[in-house]
């Protein structure tokens, strides 16, 4: 462990022995952390579906991390706690730390704030963990909206990775990530890792890894589901894209190691690695270079070679939904998204892994 992550669990359990601030008075065994900053235009909906679930929390927290539009004052009409950190956190992780020290419950969920839950997901997740050895669950997740093409291109991602690659992960035992949107922990455990890591742009991975080279279990409930606003405008989905990319790559740098001792994950992360690396280049370089070369513009069919096994899943998914219009209407998005995607992974790794120059500014991308 590193010393910043000793000093946050001592600091964790330091806080717990000062009393509670805060008790849960109904509900069930849980307590929500949701970390905010400048979220005044969805946090009220994000809170609005937590107080409908099947079976309430037992707590909300609203992390206000020194929000300038109001965010607190509209959390704390909701009736929810409102807590503020005296200067701003710089990342999601720190202010899901601070809300961290305030739970009193033996299930913490974090969810974003530009998130909200079907009826029933708390309830959905809460079975996963009458197996003691897991310590963290997550659910499916889909967008809130779906109107823009790059909405519509991360719908078709968003059916396609949790119809089938997650499925596929949980079969095994290890989903790759649970989610950061969206996430159900034991507090104790989550206590005993230092909560959320800031060391990487990625603390949902970073967090996953970690409980897996401890020995825990992380499960995919694919009932339990959650829609959060995805970027709607191409400036905002590069900053999304490119905090994911910078961080997926940190991660593989402080894990890989452990990563190796841990049968199915270490698989996982080198195919999902091979697949944003080498395949990305292909896809970008080396087709339309053969396509110049040889003449042969039908070379280009290997920008959609793959669509068939897009489709299946896709399709198979969106008809659970009754969405089959809006999943073939988007189809063509899915395949800009995945350029610009592979764009900015390559990027990345070029950046991290060549020329040393990490990433560390967490900046939102919505």
């Amino acid at each position: 462990m590193s010393s910043s992550a000793g000093r946050l669990k001592h600091r964790w359990s330091r806080d717990r022995r000062l009393g509670p601030l805060l008790r849960p008075v109904a509900g069930i065994d849980v307590t929500v952390i949701i970390p905010a900053y400048n979220e005044a235009a969805s946090v009220g909906d994000t809170i609005k579906s937590l107080q409908t679930q099947t079976t309430p929390p037992a707590a909300i927290i609203v992390v206000d991390d020194c929000s300038t539009d109001g965010t607190g004052d509209l959390a704390r009409a909701f009736g929810v706690v409102v807590v503020r950190p005296p200067t701003n956190t710089g990342s999601k992780a720190g202010a899901q730390n601070f809300g961290l020290r305030y739970v009193r419950t033996p299930l913490t969920v974090a969810i974003d704030a530009d998130t909200v839950l079907a009826p029933d997901a708390l309830e959905r997740l809460l079975p996963a963990f009458h197996r003691p050895a897991v310590a963290a669950a997550c659910g499916f997740v889909l967008p809130q909206r779906v109107r823009s093409v790059w909405e519509r291109g991360r719908y078709i991602e968003y059916l396609f990775a949790f119809t089938y690659y997650k499925r596929l992960q949980d079969y095994y035992g290890k989903p790759l990530i649970s989610s950061g949107c969206f996430s159900m922990y034991r507090t104790d455990i989550l206590g005993a890792q230092g909560g959320w890591s800031s060391r990487t742009l990625a603390e949902d991975v970073d967090l996953t890894w970690s409980l897996y080279q401890a020995g825990h279990e992380v499960r995919f409930v694919p009932e339990a589901v959650c829609y959060p606003i995805e970027p709607r405008t191409l400036t905002l989905l590069g900053k999304q894209l490119r905090r994911w990319s910078h961080g997926f790559v940190q991660n593989v740098k402080l894990h890989w190691r452990g990563l190796l001792t841990v049968p199915y994950l270490r698989s996982a992360v080198a195919v999902a690695f091979w697949d944003a690396t080498i395949a990305a280049a292909v896809y970008l370089v080396l087709l339309p270079i053969l396509a110049l070369l040889l003449a042969r513009p039908w070379v280009l069919i290997g920008y959609v070679i793959d669509a068939p096994a897009v489709l299946v899943p896709v399709l198979a998914g969106a008809a659970q939904r009754r969405e089959i219009r809006r999943a073939l209407a988007s189809i063509p998005a899915f395949f800009v998204l995945r350029t610009v995607n592979a764009v900015f992974f390559l990027r990345a790794v070029c950046a991290e892994l060549l020329l040393g120059r990490s990433l560390r500014v967490y900046e939102k991308g919505h």
